[in-house]
């Protein structure tokens, strides 16, 4: 008989369980990127960015050629970690950086979340190499995005029949909190999800507003 207990699945993120590696964020990537306006991508990644660094979640930011050819990364990204260095590279695929990957061995976490430009390119090189070494994967869909629909699509399709998991920018905020009792951290993601929340962080200020609402009681 199974017996059902108030614990969570093994399946589910944990500000301690893995890396965040943000990719490719980038002016010149983000100009032929169309499987998602540059509006809700730079929201996303606000999103995840802050996400990220509230809960104190390892994370790689990595550029391509930044100086020479793609751009700076997203404000709304490196003003979510002040002072991280940016980890520029020459490969399509980040998993061939010696750099990067010597980040992730340094941070030896057993989960690689990913989320960046393009999807069919910057995304499915590091997800399909770590996954082929050994890394649970997660690919957060609506902090990526590629030339089209179909690309970004085919390439989430590749990425999932290989083994990856898929979730958003939202679900990533939330799974990291998991429980409105958690009060020390409460305040930040309400917070976060207000500003960057869409339709869900307008409902957030209404209740507040209106009514004081708390969902943790």
């Amino acid at each position: 008989m199974v017996q059902a207990t108030a614990t969570p699945g093994k399946g589910l993120l944990a500000p301690h369980d893995h890396t965040l590696i943000m990719i490719d964020f980038q002016s010149q990537m983000a100009f032929a990127t169309k499987s998602i306006d540059a509006v809700t991508l730079r929201n996303n990644a606000a999103l995840v960015s802050q996400a990220a660094a509230g809960f104190g979640v390892s994370t790689i930011l990595t550029t391509v050629a930044v100086s020479s050819f793609s751009g700076p990364m997203f404000e709304e990204i490196t003003s979510a970690f002040p002072g991280q260095a940016l980890l520029d590279r020459t490969s399509m695929n980040t998993w061939e950086d010696a750099a990067v990957i010597a980040r992730v061995n340094e941070i030896g976490k057993p989960r690689i979340v990913l989320a960046g430009l393009w999807t069919g390119v910057c995304i499915v090189g590091p997800a399909l190499s770590a996954i082929d070494q050994g890394y649970e994967v997660y690919v957060i869909a609506d902090a990526c995005g590629d030339v089209s629909d179909e690309a970004h699509e085919r390439a989430m399709q590749r990425m999932i029949q290989a083994g990856a998991r898929p979730m958003t920018s939202l679900q990533y905020l939330l799974e990291l909190q998991r429980d409105w009792a958690r009060t020390e951290t409460y305040a930040m993601t309400t917070g976060i999800a207000r500003k960057v929340g869409g339709a869900y962080g307008l409902g957030i200020t209404y209740a507040k507003t209106m009514f004081g609402a708390s969902e943790g009681h």
